[in-house]
């Protein structure tokens, strides 16, 4: 057996779950061939970058062949996200560390900060005298990291409810040699950070109640903290995004030229329909997904358009 062999009979393992209903993807991979190229990789110890044509005729052993298809058969079997398989997720190129304890990163906002050429589109947003940036719900930490890499300048804290998330983000930390520069705090919401920050990038948890009840198996795998928002009785997904928002929130955390980097996906009616009096004064950004999943609001826009 070869390599393409083994990735083309996972595939169709992954492929045949999927049309029964019985698997979906979305944490890193949109589709069976991308994942089974995937766990096939990290299982025979291939880089993941490698490049598939050339690889393609190499042999499989029975053994390895037997080892990597019951990675596929666990995957299908436990519906748990394939980053929780090999502990690790990308992000931008870069390898995060990743385990049940937080949700596997896939922010859009990674896009923002750096793409392929090292730029990003948030470069135009920020000055010279940007210095200090905080990463709110950091989750795995890989925010953070991106933001510490990307403008190396800059102090970064990452803030998160959640002390196991924050156990998980200080091994991204230290794999990336960070410690200096990245500060981690549990914090609920804003309640325990200082600022004033010249950006503040949140990621959090925004799905709504009739979006949750119909989540697959594959996203009930992570902690609902850092998915659900509705925790305060609310149904719209918008609850934590209403504290965040509201005149002690955010605005009392920014400095005079801040701005605020949110990620909401799927959510934009909601958020509208929340927020109103933002409608005008709010930026979408162009992402890989459209350009409705992420927005930016500045310090004046907020100062502007308090909502009471």
């Amino acid at each position: 057996m070869t390599l393409a062999d083994l990735i083309a009979e996972a595939s169709a393992r992954l492929a045949a779950a999927q049309q029964a209903g019985q698997l979906a993807f979305g944490h890193g991979t949109t589709n069976a061939q991308d994942e089974a190229a995937w766990l096939i990789l990290w299982k025979l110890g291939l880089p993941l970058d490698c490049d598939l044509d050339t690889e393609s005729a190499r042999a499989v052993t029975a053994a390895e062949a037997q080892g990597a298809l019951a990675l596929i058969d666990e995957r299908i079997t436990s519906r748990k996200p394939a980053a929780y398989l090999t502990r690790e997720a990308w992000l931008q190129g870069l390898p995060f560390y990743v385990d049940e304890r937080t949700i596997v990163p896939r922010s859009f906002i990674a896009e923002l900060i750096t793409d392929a050429d090292g730029q990003g589109t948030l470069d135009a947003w920020l000055n010279e005298n940007t210095s200090n940036v905080l990463d709110l719900c950091t989750g795995n930490g890989s925010l953070a990291v991106l933001a510490a890499l990307a403008w190396p300048e800059v102090r970064v804290d990452g803030a998160d409810i959640s002390a196991d998330a924050l156990a998980v983000a200080r091994i991204n930390v230290e794999k990336h040699g960070l410690e200096d520069r990245v500060r981690l705090l549990q914090s609920d919401g804003l309640a325990a950070v200082r600022g004033p920050y010249d950006l503040i990038l949140c990621n959090p948890p925004y799905v709504n109640a009739r979006s949750m009840a119909m989540l697959p198996a594959e996203y009930r795998a992570e902690p609902m903290l850092a998915l659900s928002g509705n925790t305060e009785g609310g149904s719209d997904g918008m609850d934590f995004i209403r504290r965040l928002l509201s005149p002690d929130g955010a605005l009392a955390h920014m400095s005079a030229h801040a701005v605020l980097v949110l990620e909401i996906g799927n959510e934009r009616e909601h958020y509208e329909a929340a927020f109103p009096a933002l409608a005008e004064h709010t930026v979408w950004l162009d992402t890989s997904a459209g350009a409705d999943q992420v927005l930016l609001l500045t310090r004046e826009a907020l100062s502007e358009a308090p909502l009471r």
